[in-house]
Order: C-alpha cells, then sequence, then structure tokens
C-alpha cells in the first residue's frame, strides 16, 4: 500500500518563498533574511499611528546587528491614510522619522488585490499557523528565525512593548 504524502509541507509555508519589490523599486527577498527574526508592518502616514515609526526605527536601531530586521509594507487600506506613491512615503519616512529599515512598494493588506505576502501572513492555508485579519495601519507580523508566523500584534501595541522585546531577545 503506498503511504500519502502530506501536502502540508512547511518549507512551503516560509516568508522565504516571497520576493517583492521595495520602495525604491529594486528586489527584495525574503530570503535574505534566513535566521533573522522580523516583524513585518503595514504603515501609513497619515495615521494616528503614524507615530509608531519613531518606536519602529527606536526598536530597529537597537537590536538590527542581533539577528532582527523589520520590513515596512506602506498601504492604503484604511480610511485613504497612505496617499502617497512610493517616492512621497520614502521622503516622508526619512524626512519625518529617519527610516532606515526596509520600506517596501506601496501594497494592499486586505480585499480583492491583497498582496500575495499578506494572503501568506493572514491565511492559516498557506502559513499553517493561524488566520488573521489586518485590522488597522501599523499591525505587526513576528515572523520567526525559521520564516513561520510566530504572532500578530495589534496595530495600537507600540513597536517597543515588552512583549515584543521579549519575543525578541528570547
Amino acid at each position: 500500500m503506498l503511504k500519502a504524502q502530506s501536502t502540508d509541507n512547511m518549507e512551503n509555508k516560509t516568508i522565504y518563498q516571497f520576493t517583492v519589490e521595495d520602495i525604491n523599486g529594486g528586489t527584495f527577498s525574503f530570503e535574505d533574511l534566513k535566521g533573522k527574526k522580523i516583524m513585518i508592518v503595514n504603515t501609513a502616514s497619515e495615521c494616528g499611528l503614524t507615530p509608531q515609526y519613531e518606536q519602529l526605527q527606536e526598536l530597529y536601531d537597537a537590536y538590527k546587528n542581533s539577528n532582527f530586521v523589520i520590513v515596512g509594507f506602506p498601504a492604503n487600506n484604511f480610511a485613504g491614510q497612505e496617499p502617497g506613491n512610493n517616492e512621497q512615503i520614502a521622503k516622508f519616512c526619512q524626512a519625518n522619522y529617519g527610516v532606515t529599515f526596509p520600506m517596501m512598494g506601496k501594497i494592499s493588506v486586505k480585499g480583492e488585490d491583497m498582496h500575495p505576502v499578506y494572503h501568506f501572513l493572514t491565511e492559516k492555508s498557506k502559513n499553517g499557523v493561524e488566520d488573521s485579519e489586518v485590522a488597522w495601519n501599523f499591525q505587526k507580523y513576528l515572523i520567526d528565525q525559521n520564516g513561520h508566523v510566530a504572532k500578530v500584534i495589534s496595530p495600537k501595541t507600540l513597536p517597543t512593548d515588552e512583549s515584543i522585546i521579549d519575543w525578541i531577545e528570547q
């Protein structure tokens, strides 16, 4: 009798399968982040939570040399709070918050035009861990050093929250 092979291959359920366009039009491969803990966050320039860019940069500065990286995805899915194009967003982030962590090109994080990375982050059938929904700007997805979704963090939870720092340091 032949044994059925599992179609639940965890290697296909990692963030490493994705290559995206960065905010400057270059290529960004998540495979280059193997072995690092990753925070993926959807951002917006005109949101009440926009000041979180400051804490994101603070967190990145503190842990970028400790196998941790933040990847920002600007998105205009909530109340039109990210109306700019990639060039405008990049200038805003640099001028107002000195952002140096990797920023990707503007995408959609929900709806019919949801980017494949966010299908992965929000669908258990794709990430092997859990279903979730992007509730608002600045929702955070913590990805472990093996490329798997580890935690979903509320938009209102600051990037420098103790629970996030504890996760990075463990």
